[in-house]
């Protein structure tokens, strides 16, 4: 796990959007995609619900929001 990964988590939940989290972060959309998933691959859980229109966290991305505003 990496910092910059929680920071684009962070973003994505801050956001609702990977759209808009990709503009924050100045990254693509499928680079801040990958990183996400890389991080959800790591912890062996999906942190976020991904839908055409917005992104919703899962009990994991819940319980891990706080840890990683911490960091």
């Amino acid at each position: 796990m990496e910092i910059r990964q929680l920071k684009y988590f962070l973003s994505v939940a801050d956001c609702g959007s990977f759209t808009e989290a990709s503009r924050r972060c100045y990254l693509s959309q499928s680079a801040l995609s990958q990183q996400i998933k890389a991080l959800e691959d790591e912890l062996k859980t999906r942190l976020l619900e991904r839908t055409p229109h917005h992104v919703v966290l899962t009990e994991s991305g819940r319980e891990l929001l706080p840890l990683a505003r911490q960091v």
